[in-house]
Order: C-alpha cells, then structure tokens, then sequence
C-alpha cells in the first residue's frame, strides 16, 4: 500500500453490548428504572451500566450482555459474526442506529422479557472524530477510509466509515473477531488512508 498516511488513531474494542429504549429498559428492569454506572467509555457522555441482560436466539443463549447507556430511541444488539453464528441470527454489518431490516432477538431481564422484531447488527467498523481531527486527516462525515494494522497479523481494514461530531473522541472502533484477527489490543496506533 503505497498511499501516504492521513494520520494515526488509537483502537477501542467492542465486546457485545446493547443499548436500550427507554420504554424496554424498564420491561426488562420494572417502571422508572435508570441505568448504574460502572465506567465512563471514551465517548463523552456514555457509560457502560452495572446490569446486564440475557438474550435468546433460534440456536442458543448468552448470559451477562452489557448494557451501555445512556438509553436510545430505539434498542440496538451489537454482536461479532462469531456471537450471530451461535445463537443462530443472520444480522447485517451497519452503521449504528441503521436497524431496517435486521433480525430481531429475545432480551430477558429480571422484570420482564422483551421480543425485538429488529436491532441485532454486526457494528461496522468507523472511526470517531471532531471536526478539528476530520480536516487534519482531510476527511468528511460518511467518508469510507482504509486502515492498516502492523505487526505479526498486520492487515488492512477496507471501507472504515468515519463518523465526525464535535462531541466525539478520536478512536477508531472495531469488534472482537476484528481485532483477535489482527493481535490488535486496545490503544494501540493504527494508520489511517485513502480507501
């Protein structure tokens, strides 16, 4: 790859997680319920909560699934496609909060259970940036870049999208089958190009 470098970014790796409605945080937690925090995550103003749910597929079942807050318009499941193969979904790769036409799953939590009709996405990768970082990499809102990885499994990442909002911390994200792939751990630099 012969391209010049546009910059360097730090990785942040997602393990599953979901955000929640407000309307099913309190099916699954009971009425007025609000979300604990455990930790701030790198993005202002979101956490990751104390409680977790369970979820239920066609194949299979997963225990202690995080849930980050604060809540959305609308419950979001992001899973790797390792996670979709057990529990047996089929969802999309997509930008967050793009849910038409992805699958659905059962959430369960200690007051109730909730049956999506959709929400379950593989996350795509993208980077988050502030406008100040967007024109120093020369890059724009919804602009797709490549990024190259180093090392002992040193790949490149086609079709990064680049997510810009001045509220946002520069950091480039990806899921847990992306970054076992590539030894990447969290933190570490990884080079931004021209797709």
């Amino acid at each position: 790859m012969d391209k010049a470098i546009l910059g360097t970014v730090p990785v942040g790796i997602s393990n599953r997680h979901i955000h929640l409605s407000n309307q099913d945080l309190e099916t699954l937690f009971g009425k007025g319920y609000e979300l604990t925090v455990r930790n701030d995550l790198s993005q202002t103003g979101q956490f990751a909560a104390e409680e977790t749910i369970s979820i239920e597929g066609p194949k299979s079942s997963m225990q202690n699934i995080r849930i980050l807050g604060p809540t959305r318009a609308e419950t979001q499941l992001e899973i790797s496609r390792t996670d979709s193969f057990a529990l047996g979904v089929r969802p999309p790769v997509r930008d967050s909060g793009s849910l038409e036409g992805s699958p659905g799953i059962k959430l369960i939590g200690p007051e109730g259970e909730v049956v999506l009709d959709k929400g379950v996405i593989i996350a795509q990768r993208h980077i988050h940036m502030t406008e100040e970082d967007a024109e120093k990499f020369g890059v724009e809102d919804k602009d797709l870049v490549s990024v190259r990885v180093g090392g002992e499994r040193g790949v490149i990442f086609e079709n990064v999208l680049v997510r810009v909002r001045n509220d946002f911390v520069l950091e480039m994200h990806i899921d847990t089958d992306e970054a076992n792939a590539a030894i990447l751990g969290n933190g570490q630099e990884v080079e931004v190009f021209r797709n």
